[in-house]
């Protein structure tokens, strides 16, 4: 019976690692992936153009 509770937490881990995987797998593109792909795209961007607008300012400075 030691073999038992020796072999049952290494395989409830294995079972629910899978799971995890098959989520992941599956929720990849999709109706949503536009979506997903355009709110990324768009935080990109602000933060470009945050970092241009910071540049532009430091070079304007004349330090």
């Amino acid at each position: 019976m030691d073999y038992v509770s020796a072999l049952l937490p290494p395989f409830v881990m294995a079972v629910l690692f899978i799971s995890v995987i098959r989520v992941i797998v599956k929720t990849q593109g999709g109706p949503n992936k536009a979506k997903e792909d355009a709110v990324v795209d768009a935080a990109l961007a602000r933060a470009e153009n945050a970092r241009q607008a910071t540049d532009t300012r430091s070079k304007g400075t004349g330090v």
